[in-house]
């Protein structure tokens, strides 16, 4: 059994029209959100004696900053972190063959990405209506495999939250 848990980055700022879409950073919403919901995700893994054992983000700005305020909440060292441009604005596909390239050893994974693909992919694998998974939303999946490499059939839905939901 693997867990997959799926994060959509927390709200950015929409202000800079200097910048690129690739390089908009949080916004202070975004900031505040993103510690909150660090701390219910690992409370939810302390109840379950889990830890996360690898994240796969996006590098761009948003999924970066994102990243590293998760870190600190979810005792996670920047070498568990792989930073992939390819996750920036990924399809569901991609963020699937992404996922099954991880190490079997790997048995928490967490992926810090964007919608739509985040939304899509968890629909596909839970066959769950989410809708749209809000900014910081996280939703956790159970796998009933061994290996990383034959995700993609079937998933169970465990946990659904996000910033604005009653904890």
């Amino acid at each position: 059994m693997k867990t997959l848990i799926l994060i959509r980055h927390a709200k950015s700022n929409w202000n800079d029209a200097e910048k690129s879409d690739y390089e908009r950073s949080l916004n202070a919403r975004g900031l505040s959100d993103a510690p909150i919901m660090a701390k219910r995700l690992q409370q939810r893994l302390t109840e379950k004696e889990q830890s996360i054992d690898a994240i796969l983000s996006s590098s761009a700005q948003r999924a970066d900053q994102t990243t590293r305020l998760l870190l600190t909440e979810l005792n996670v060292s920047d070498q568990q972190i792989d930073w992939r441009r390819d996750l920036y604005l990924a399809s569901p596909m991609t963020i699937l063959k992404m996922i099954r390239m991880v190490t079997d050893d790997v048995q928490t994974l967490a992926v810090v990405a964007h919608n739509p693909g985040i939304t899509e992919l968890a629909e596909q694998f839970t066959g769950e209506f989410l809708g749209n998974v809000p900014t910081c939303g996280i939703i956790t999946i159970a796998l009933p495999i061994n290996h990383w490499c034959d995700a993609g059939n079937w998933a169970d839905l465990i946990h659904f939250d996000y910033p604005k939901k009653a904890p």
